[in-house]
């Protein structure tokens, strides 16, 4: 069972979505598993064939209990706890298939997805399948019965569960972590001209907003700061990583916040951030993360500035070491070459680990942030 988050001592495994003597490849999504966070699938960081299943569904069991045999991984056998790699890519996503069974043939279903549909009285003759070769897995079945009004298999997420993990892992924090914070406030006048003229000749769906430029200079900063971005633990110290995967707070619908990882920010263009973060966001509030984005973000960056928030500190995430909070873009009077301007301005705050980072690099960190947002274009 991989640990999805500091604040996670045991998960659930709904679905296997592999089954023994599948071939596995790096990236492969080979489970789905339950938390306070809500479903999320497990991807494998291996290449092997897929052996015993030592975990049945609906199974709770604590972090780090073996799920699976993987067989074939380095000439020997494996037990498969799942793990993130340092920089895992994209699993490909399969296109929905329709079933070519001819009428009576055996349909190719999940075990959990045969359980959700009988109890539902859905037939699956007909269903679209994503999995290998068109099977029919849960999460079809969930969207199928969704579309029609029925409830979902899964359910729904416990938020007092999900606020005494995430209270529990920051009570930690701040009793084991030495933070320190600075604020400064970034005047937001070319970033949000040059976003108006860039978005003028786009369709609204294709406009681009202030958070994708932002998350670009929070990971330009990061690329010249290394300190800020990487994992603290004991009794190792820190490392800093090669990759940034930036996790970004999104509050899930009824209450509760998330922070799943957009992967190596710095590397994407701000229309593929754009596109990563709507995805991002609307897999969140449905509960379909998946276990490498809760797993390997190396900072947080947090922003209530929707919810009309002008500043906020944060309180960093172990094992990452800094968080950014990012508030409300607001028209202030500043003064500007001798003279006083109103000009939309936006706070910026930074807390970070005393014991990687000190002060003075974290303001060298927080200028480099507000420099690249001069620089709107060349993000």
């Amino acid at each position: 069972m991989p640990s999805l988050g500091a604040d996670m001592e045991a998960g659930t495994l709904v679905e296997w979505l592999k089954q023994p003597g599948d071939k596995l490849h790096h990236g492969d999504i080979i489970a789905v598993v339950e938390t306070e966070k809500g479903a999320i699938e497990v991807e494998i960081f291996m290449d092997g064939i897929m052996g015993r299943q030592l975990i049945a569904p609906h199974t709770k069991v604590p972090v780090g209990t073996p799920l699976a045999i993987i067989e074939g991984v380095a000439g020997e056998q494996a037990k498969a706890a799942p793990k993130a790699a340092e920089a895992p890519p994209a699993p490909a996503v399969s296109k929905p298939i329709a079933p070519t069974a001819a009428p009576g043939a055996a349909i190719r279903a999940t075990p959990a997805a045969r359980k959700a549909a009988a109890a539902r009285g859905l037939a699956l003759d007909g269903l679209a399948g994503t999995g290998p070769e068109g099977a029919i897995q849960l999460a079809d079945v969930e969207r199928e019965l969704s579309a029609a009004g029925a409830p979902a298999a899964r359910k729904g997420l416990d938020l007092d569960k999900m606020r005494h993990a995430i209270a529990a892992a920051m009570t930690r924090s701040k009793r084991d972590i030495p933070h320190y914070y600075l604020a400064t406030t970034i005047d937001m006048s070319r970033a949000l001209a040059w976003l108006a003229a860039t978005n003028a000749a786009r369709a609204p769906e294709a406009r681009l907003l202030p958070a994708v430029l932002t998350l670009k200079a929070v990971a330009a900063a990061l690329r010249r700061y290394p300190k800020f971005n990487g994992f603290y633990n004991d009794p190792g110290g820190f490392v800093a990583r090669e990759p940034i995967h930036i996790g970004t707070a999104i509050a899930i619908r009824g209450g509760g916040l998330v922070s799943p990882a957009i992967h190596d920010c710095d590397r994407l263009s701000l229309d593929e951030l754009m596109a990563k973060l709507r995805d991002l966001a609307a897999r969140a509030r449905d509960g379909r993360l998946r276990s490498s984005e809760l797993t390997d973000p190396t900072i947080t960056v947090s922003s209530l500035g929707e919810r009309g928030v002008e500043s906020l500190y944060g309180v960093i995430y172990p094992p990452q070491v800094a968080i950014v909070g990012l508030g409300k873009i607001v028209p202030r009077p500043i003064a500007v070459e001798d003279k006083i301007e109103v000009r939309p301005v936006m706070a910026a705050t930074l807390a970070a680990d005393h014991r990687v980072s000190d002060g003075h690099l974290g303001s060298l960190f927080l200028n480099a942030v507000d420099a690249r947002l001069q620089e709107p274009e060349k993000l």
